[in-house]
């Protein structure tokens, strides 16, 4: 896992939705740079879904117990487990790599993000191989919320400083 900067925590989130033309959450998972994880799935209309939403998302949902919620308590649950990963009056860098996941994670907290929450898109520091090694490695199919935030928390890297010459 990588170092934050000092006073911030790095919290890496990924998203399932129903299709590109109206993205609608299915499930959302935010993984923090010190472990913690958080999931949560909603309920969704399955005409909604794409066909490849469809066969490579929904057969991975179901199997968290306790994940299923609806949308007034995921923002109540993922608010409460913001505030438990977040250290003592610092910033939480809210880390995605694809513009919907961070619409998504917007519209759950109904555009309520807490002042100490910044937004920090970092698909440019995802290392690919990486990515696909941590999937391989634990065995955890990609299009699964959590294990996409698991996978991008992994395969961060922060770019060296320049080095002053």
């Amino acid at each position: 896992m990588s170092v934050s900067n000092s006073g911030s925590t790095l919290v890496f989130i990924d998203t399932e939705f129903t299709d590109f033309l109206d993205p609608q959450l299915i499930s959302i998972g935010l993984v923090a740079q010190s472990g913690e994880e958080f999931y949560a799935e909603l309920p969704y209309e399955v005409r909604e879904c794409s066909e490849f939403v469809k066969a490579a998302v929904l057969p991975l949902l179901g199997y968290a117990p306790h994940a299923e919620m609806t949308k007034d308590d995921l923002y109540l649950q993922m608010t409460n487990w913001l505030k438990l990963v977040r250290p003592k009056d610092q910033e939480v860098f809210i880390c995605y790599d694809y513009q919907t996941d961070w619409d998504l994670f917007y519209d759950v907290l109904d555009g309520r993000v807490p002042p100490w929450c910044k937004r920090r898109l970092v698909a440019d520091r995802i290392n690919e191989l990486l990515r696909y090694e941590f999937h391989k490695q634990h065995k955890l199919p990609e299009h699964h919320a959590l294990n996409d935030a698991k996978a991008n928390c992994y395969a961060f890297r922060e770019l060296p400083l320049a080095s002053a010459s």
